[in-house]
């Protein structure tokens, strides 16, 4: 009697905690890709300033037809410069706010350059435990579904750094809770 007791309100914590995160849409992203609806559940406790941007520029429609210009196979895939490049974004730099997330497979991340404090717009989804990122890149969120859709991102060869030639975009990206 005792362990279906502790199953049910395992159970019963596991539904909450579900039902609670699919209900803030306020952190929910909706990637919508060629192949499919990507979720990604944002963190604003370990990345406030980051989910705010993120957040605002999604809003602006900034993302929307954006390249994943960078998809390294087993590693990850990278977007959110507007010129393709790898070299571009939204102007705004953020200070860095590295956490305790773990660079592990869906887990969505800010791309930098060299200096710790230059994210910007572009992010990157991680397709395979990356956990030497860790401490060094702001995480901000998580894929709960749709991972297979991402795993289908057009992928660039590793030997050039995963620069995709004819790269594959973001359709769109919207706030769930502004979603039509």
């Amino acid at each position: 009697m005792k362990q279906i007791l502790t199953v049910a309100v395992a159970v019963a914590i596991f539904l909450t905690t579900a039902v609670a995160s699919a209900m803030d849409k306020e952190n929910t992203l909706y990637l919508d890709l060629k192949d499919g609806r990507v979720v990604i559940e944002l963190d604003p406790t370990a990345a406030p300033k980051h989910v705010a941007r993120i957040k605002e520029l999604t809003r602006q429609g900034f993302y929307d037809g954006v390249k994943f210009h960078r998809v390294i196979p087993g590693f990850m895939a990278q977007t959110g410069d507007p010129t393709g490049t790898g070299m571009g974004g939204s102007g705004q730099k953020l200070a860095a706010e590295f956490n305790r997330t773990s660079h592990v497979r869906g887990v969505v991340s800010m791309a930098r350059a060299h200096d710790i404090n230059s994210a910007d717009s572009q992010f990157f989804i991680v397709f395979a435990d990356a956990r030497f990122l860790d401490g060094n890149y702001t995480a901000f969120g998580r894929v709960t579904s749709g991972m297979e859709f991402v795993d289908k991102i057009k992928a660039g060869k590793q030997s050039n750094n995963g620069k995709v030639n004819d790269p594959d975009i973001i359709v769109r990206l919207q706030v769930a809770a502004d979603a039509e």
